[in-house]
């Protein structure tokens, strides 16, 4: 009898921990093995941090990564310049100037740091190039130069250490470059203007280490088989194409002017879905979500007042009664002045709405959440808390 109260004992002892600590997640104190923070906890306690001064024009896009512990933003300009910030302690450490018009994107690369541990960024430009830039000898390393027009946005590859790139430009094509050979390897051809965004698909499940003892790595020439490209264009339309084959999948028409952002989604988030959605934004001023294999519009987001450039999934979520528990939140900048986040599974109004300085109209043209660490009690503990990074005018905000 005593061993029965006791194994029901232990049961309810069981129950209460999980109840507690469903209870202690959803109430946006995560614990430190969740990688989601909720947006009530981001908005409440959000605020503008700091500001990275240094460009002269329109910040374009910028993107994070961490080497040698130092968290680092790369950032590229209508100034025609790449720079490169520490976030730790909101300096410049490097310039380039060796693009000779506005620089559209840019990239940390991981080929060159997965294969030798070297922090190089790779950018794109007005001038016809893709360019790749060592961070630490401060010098240029490579010059991609087959597009015949300006190239717009670029992606690394997912698979294969990120040794592959695409591109898109203003010829109208995608191009699949080998960073190791610095060699063109496809020409993507379908599109009627420009193309302005890219993405690659997702790592997949099967191919999670993305080295050269993966067995998938190896199927097809690239190593990249069953992984896809997204691109967005001018022409209103968005594709998709098979990496390894060049060929065209899906055309999503939906969009009625210019589609200026493209981003896959991921298996890691809480989105129905997954990695078989994509999320668009366009200058017809709305956010789009799009399912892959069924070839249609998911839903649509309509708030900003002017173009899309920039949209995210985020690491946020926010509780969902209608869907009977959280939900992803999304999230778009627009030439607008405003960043707005957005239920991934309802098409109602926004969630929350960061508004620019007054007295500025530049809009937000790129974004992108970065890991948080926060000082507590004068020590450094690691909360599952992010940072918002936008970049506007002639500098960039930093949001958290």
């Amino acid at each position: 009898m005593l061993s029965i109260l006791f194994v029901i004992y232990e049961i309810l002892i069981k129950m209460f921990l999980n109840i507690h600590l469903l209870s202690f997640t959803r109430n946006g104190y995560l614990t430190q093995a969740s990688t989601f923070v909720m947006l009530e906890r981001f908005r409440l306690s959000s605020k503008l941090l700091k500001k990275l001064v240094g460009h002269t024009r329109n910040v374009l896009s910028i993107d994070y990564s961490t080497f040698d512990n130092r968290h680092l933003l790369c950032s590229g300009s209508e100034d025609k310049t790449v720079c490169v910030w520490n976030l730790e302690n909101n300096t410049q450490i490097r310039q380039f100037n060796g693009h000779s018009d506005f620089v559209y994107c840019v990239k940390f690369s991981p080929y060159h740091c997965n294969k030798y541990r070297r922090n190089v960024i790779c950018s794109s430009s007005n001038d016809n190039t893709i360019r790749f830039w060592d961070i630490k000898s401060s010098r240029q390393l490579q010059v991609f130069k087959k597009h015949t027009f300006a190239v717009c946005g670029i992606e690394v590859s997912p698979f294969n250490g990120g040794r592959y790139l695409c591109s898109g430009s203003r010829d109208k094509t995608i191009r699949l470059w080998d960073v190791d050979t610095s060699k063109s390897l496809h020409v993507f051809n379908g599109h009627n203007w420009t193309v302005w965004c890219v993405d690659i698909s997702p790592l997949q499940s099967n191919n999670k280490s993305g080295n050269d003892n993966d067995k998938s790595s190896h199927i097809g020439l690239i190593g990249g088989n069953g992984y896809t490209i997204c691109s967005g264009s001018l022409d209103a339309t968005i594709r998709i194409w098979d990496i390894e084959t060049a060929k065209q999948l899906i055309v999503f028409k939906g969009h009625e002017n210019n589609v200026r952002s493209v981003k896959y989604g991921s298996n890691k988030l809480k989105i129905i879905g997954g990695s078989n959605t994509i999320l668009s934004g366009s200058a017809d001023n709305s956010v789009r979500l799009w399912d892959i294999r069924s070839g249609r519009q998911i839903q649509a987001f309509n708030g900003h007042t002017n173009i899309v450039w920039a949209v995210e999934y985020s690491p946020l979520v926010v509780n969902n009664v209608d869907a009977g528990g959280s939900s992803a939140v999304i999230c778009s900048g627009s030439w607008d002045s405003t960043i707005r986040f957005w239920d991934i599974r309802s098409n109602k109004n926004e969630l929350y709405v960061v508004k620019r300085d007054y007295g500025q109209c530049d809009g937000v043209f790129c974004l992108k959440f970065v890991p948080l660490k926060k000082k507590v009690n004068n020590k450094r503990r690691e909360l599952n808390s992010v940072n918002l990074c936008y970049g506007s005018s002639n500098y960039i905000n930093v949001w958290g």
